[in-house]
């Protein structure tokens, strides 16, 4: 058992001061606000959420691919030198960079990650001899990081909406519908070796890449559904000459879209499928620094949210692992899109606060996670503020979150609590020196990859 003090604390029904936060066995048992300081006591202790949507192997490539191409570079050129980079990844490389991710995430202010993991075969297709042997490599660097997991198995069984057969970069995804039910199988039994609040769902990759049929069997499969939907204008061109209708429509109309899923991007969408999409009660998977990177294009934010929809941020390629950049640069699109300011504050809560409350219930709605807030009942995934510093003198309520958000970064993040793990102390995870190691050893040997 472990109790807190927080001397202020964002609760569900607003901010309380003076808050004694009791953890066990990894659940919140009890919050009382006015309580005498006792304990672990912090300054300020926010819920933390999950990343709801990242590529871990990418992680690696960051920083690589800015340079010109041939002509003028885009997302599908990207794509091309990410196949060409993940053909030299081993197991064993996935599992040094996946920890170093996790690390760097509890850093940021997340207390879990939903990984969409479609990397599962030897180069040029060929099966593990244990056919969910990479999955396994991140549930171990998962237990090495202490973050909460929920795994997401990638169904990818074609190379376009007119079943052409996987070109060559893809072929460590591909999977027919009676493998993947193997792996999947194979990846629920590792990730059961984890501690409780880690959990296992399914992703069938694209409207591009999955079949009716294999669309429909990964609906029926227990657990969260992701989908990448409308990310780019061509994907959305694609689908529609193929299937009749725009992506994000055609989902609607022919899967059971329902607060079980989580439609990834969405950058490309009209007022309609946008109204429609935020009625469905799925999660929008929003991941503002790489749709910026790739020129996925702008979310629908503000119509999105006045229209009842829930929303969690993402890292998706981890270009740059900031849970702060990610909140702002949510907003700053819907700015300069709309060119106003505040555009996602209500009356009664800033932007900031819209941000996080929005962060914390979606993610975790779409990892399938027990948390999002501080309440009984709930996993302890919380995070503290360090707000002794000129930047938090004599801020108050919701100008807690806008300062960091707005006028900081990350580093205010002191601890994080993983479902009561304290993963992260002074600003540190608990096993930085040993994660990082590993992962330079294993970037040493892939120089030069790209």
């Amino acid at each position: 058992m472990t109790i807190l003090h927080a001397a202020t604390a964002l609760l569900p029904d607003g901010w309380a001061r003076d808050v004694r936060i009791r953890i066990d066995a990894g659940r919140i048992a009890e919050v009382t606000a006015g309580a005498l300081a006792a304990g672990d006591i912090r300054r300020c202790i926010l819920p933390a959420p999950v990343n709801l949507h990242s590529h871990m192997f990418q992680r690696a490539m960051a920083g690589l691919t800015e340079g010109r191409t041939a002509g003028q570079d885009s997302f599908w050129t990207w794509r091309s030198l990410m196949y060409r980079f993940l053909d030299q990844l081993s197991p064993d490389d996935v599992q040094a960079i996946a920890a170093q991710v996790m690390m760097e995430m509890a850093e940021a202010g997340y207390a879990g990650v939903a990984e969409f993991h479609y990397l599962h075969h030897a180069p040029g297709g060929h099966v593990y001899d244990a056919v969910a042997e990479m999955a396994a490599q991140v549930v171990a660097a998962a237990d090495a990081a202490g973050l909460g997991l929920t795994l997401l198995p990638v169904l990818y069984e074609r190379g376009g909406c007119d079943g052409r057969a996987l070109s060559a970069g893809q072929m460590r995804f591909g999977n027919d519908p009676e493998r993947f039910g193997r792996l999947w199988q194979a990846s629920a039994r590792a990730v059961a070796g984890l501690p409780a609040d880690s959990g296992i769902g399914v992703a069938p990759h694209s409207l591009r890449a999955v079949s009716a049929g294999g669309l429909a069997m990964a609906a029926g499969m227990p657990g969260p559904v992701h989908i990448h939907v409308a990310e780019q204008v061509a994907e959305v061109a694609e689908v529609e000459a193929a299937l009749g209708a725009r992506p994000v429509a055609w989902l609607l109309d022919h899967a059971p879209v329902d607060a079980r899923w989580c439609l990834i991007h969405a950058t490309q969408m009209q007022p309609a499928e946008t109204v429609a999409m935020a009625r469905s009660g799925a999660v929008a998977g929003l991941c503002p620094i790489t749709e910026a990177n790739l020129g996925d294009g702008i979310f629908d934010g503000a119509r999105y949210l006045a229209a009842g929809g829930r929303f969690g941020v993402g890292s998706d390629s981890n270009v740059r692992i900031s849970l702060t950049e990610e909140l702002r640069l949510l907003e700053y699109s819907q700015r300069l899109a709309l060119r106003g300011r505040a555009v996602l504050a209500t009356d009664g809560r800033s932007t900031g606060r819209v941000l996080l409350d929005g962060a914390c219930a979606g993610g975790a709605q779409a990892a399938g996670r027990g948390a999002g807030g501080i309440a009984v009942g709930m996993w302890a995934d919380l995070l503290a503020l360090d707000t002794d510093t000129a930047d938090f003198d004599g801020r108050t309520g919701d100008a807690i979150l806008d300062t960091p958000i707005f006028a900081g970064d990350d580093r205010s993040v002191t601890d994080l609590w993983s479902a009561g793990r304290h993963i992260v102390q002074g600003g540190r995870h608990r096993a930085r020196e040993a994660i990082s190691a590993r992962y330079r050893a294993t970037m040493r040997r892939l120089r030069g990859a790209l």
